[in-house]
């Protein structure tokens, strides 16, 4: 994607500073950024960087994480990044950080520091587990707010103990949480002129997203427990076995339920008298589900799903990750776009699924993800710094 097409985008007239690290404020920060934003990343200079949890900068994670963003690299401890970080905050509509909270203050990072100086400024922040609280301070990565949220107690199959979800589901959902947040104060912006602290955390993030299964502990007192690939108060609703894998198939409705009988040609199934109703084949589920096994495992997977498909019976194969992103409905949607990069080359990373349409999706990425302190130069003469200066921080290693 060009410049011009990307200064088109809805939010290009914003300016955002990304000051995080590990997953979940980048997550923040590339919503904003594949939608127009301007990013400038700051990244520690070469030789002070401790590394990043998300692997190196040219690597497929980081290129996905960081596309669409420029990167200057600041020793922010020096004074001389200390007054590079100022005038980067002073240009910015958005600061997106994951600090604790006396890194915070010693740069100056708190909203009540910033909104002294600006008080259209917004200030976005991430956590482990919250801005205050007992366990505030406390390190937090997403395997451990999976157990401390409970997710884990309703993973996995029933006699295997708790187990954690395949993806990084705490990060990526307090990222897409505090990106939200971002957006909501943006808009209050526009009709008052003042900015605001966001901030969100993993841990409040994933005691959101358990949902109905939260719902039926707060409303209830009734405790969940894991169900494999069943579902809690669904049946039948589960993963089946064809002839060669498996099926997941949703037949939960009576209308739903006479309709797998029919396309199954089972009429035992749809006659059997534990089966009438929802709650008795609920009542039965484990005998229900072995007896759909036997009928399932007549038919291939691809000859099950057309089945059911064509009898209006929600099913669809359980892929690899490879499979999915080869399926004719994901090609048809393109869930991937290239990005340009310098060295490697054209690099297919994931799109936003947002769809807008006034905004169709660009055919490629603006940028790769940079390497660190690429844009150094550039963006240090925007900010106001000539040649001289810039060398001299240069061999200060204040900026690299």
């Amino acid at each position: 994607m060009s410049e011009t097409a990307s200064a088109e985008l809805p939010l290009s007239r914003y300016k955002v500073l990304d000051l995080t690290v590990a997953r979940a404020g980048p997550v923040a920060v590339r919503l904003l950024a594949d939608w127009g934003a301007k990013v400038i990343r700051v990244d520690a200079p070469a030789g002070k960087d401790r590394g990043s949890l998300t692997g190196k900068r040219r690597g497929s994670d980081e290129q996905n994480m960081h596309r669409n963003k420029r990167s200057v690299c600041i020793d922010l401890k020096t004074p001389s990044g200390s007054e590079v970080l100022k005038r980067l905050i002073a240009q910015s509509d958005v600061v997106v950080e994951n600090f604790r909270a006396p890194v915070k203050q010693r740069l100056g990072l708190t909203y009540e520091q910033l909104k002294h100086s600006n008080p259209r400024i917004i200030l976005a922040s991430i956590s482990g587990f919250g801005q205050d609280g007992p366990y505030s301070e406390r390190p937090a990565v997403d395997q451990v707010i999976q157990g401390m949220s409970g997710l884990m107690s309703v993973t996995g199959q029933p006699d295997h103990g708790p187990m954690r979800v395949g993806i990084a589901i705490s990060d990526t959902a307090a990222g897409m949480f505090l990106g939200q947040g971002i957006l909501l104060a943006l808009l209050h912006r526009e009709h008052t002129g003042q900015g605001q602290w966001v901030h969100t955390s993993l841990f409040e993030s994933m005691l959101n997203k358990l949902d109905f299964q939260a719902a039926r502990y707060t409303v209830s007192g009734e405790t969940p427990g894991p169900q494999g690939n069943g579902h809690p108060t669904q049946a039948p609703m589960g993963a089946f076995k064809s002839l060669d894998g498996m099926v997941n198939i949703s037949a939960h409705t009576d209308r739903m339920w006479l309709a797998l009988c029919d396309a199954v040609d089972c009429a035992a199934l749809r006659d059997h008298p534990n089966y009438q109703t929802h709650a008795s084949r609920l009542a039965h589920r484990q005998q229900l589900c072995e007896d759909i096994d036997k009928v399932t495992q007549r038919f291939t997977s691809a000859e099950l799903v057309k089945r059911l498909t064509a009898a209006g019976v929600a099913s669809g194969p359980i892929y690899d990750i490879g499979q999915a992103f080869e399926d004719p409905q994901a090609k048809h949607l393109r869930m991937t776009r290239p990005a340009m990069h310098n060295t490697l080359g054209a690099v297919n990373l994931i799109r936003s699924p947002i769809n807008l349409s006034a905004f169709p999706h660009p055919e490629r990425f603006h940028h790769a993800g940079p390497d660190p302190g690429e844009h150094s130069r550039a963006i240090l003469q925007e900010l106001g710094y000539d040649a001289s200066a810039i060398d001299r921080m240069t061999q200060e290693g204040a900026v690299s």
